[in-house]
């Protein structure tokens, strides 16, 4: 019985003198991996026009449901996004959402991704819905915030083409 108990106490002693694992997590926030599926994010071109055309593939494609998006048109005058529609209301709900990543794969514009942020907490339900405003990314450079008034023809050449990333 001694010689379990020495034993115990050795490894006791060995391991109060070894580096500990345990990360300090508010103070020190370790980086995600590549592949990490965060909170989503909604993107804009670099005029600023959203890139969300209110197609509503990414909610077709939620196997949640936790997606709903309300589409409007597109005028000169009141311009969102480059297409003829965009999305007057795009809601997640982050209760439902399993952070698939099917939304993102569904996107024809790639307008929603999601991104590395990881603290996701809530006091009542209704903050665990994310509107349209908390999703969007802010406007970026010179870019100008939505809505805008453009010239008819004019946001088609300030947006730029896709590259095929085969190539």
């Amino acid at each position: 019985m001694l010689k379990e108990l020495g034993r115990g106490m050795w490894t006791t002693l060995r391991s109060m003198f070894e580096k500990p694992v345990t990360i300090e997590y508010p103070e020190v926030k370790r980086p995600v991996r590549a592949r990490f599926k965060g909170r989503h994010e909604l993107k804009r071109y670099d005029n600023g026009l959203e890139k969300c055309i209110g197609c509503s593939l990414c909610a077709a494609a939620c196997p949640a449901d936790a997606i709903f998006v309300e589409a409007a048109e597109n005028t000169d005058e009141v311009r969102f996004s480059p297409g003829e529609r965009y999305a007057s209301t795009y809601e997640i709900n982050m209760l439902r959402c399993i952070f698939c990543g099917y939304c993102e794969d569904a996107c024809p514009t790639e307008a929603i991704v999601l991104g590395d942020n990881y603290e996701l907490s809530f006091t009542d339900r209704r903050q665990a819905i994310y509107p349209k405003e908390m999703l969007l990314e802010p406007v970026r450079g010179e870019g100008k915030t939505t809505p805008q008034k453009t010239e008819p023809g004019e946001f088609i050449r300030s947006i730029p083409l896709m590259e095929n990333p085969k190539d």
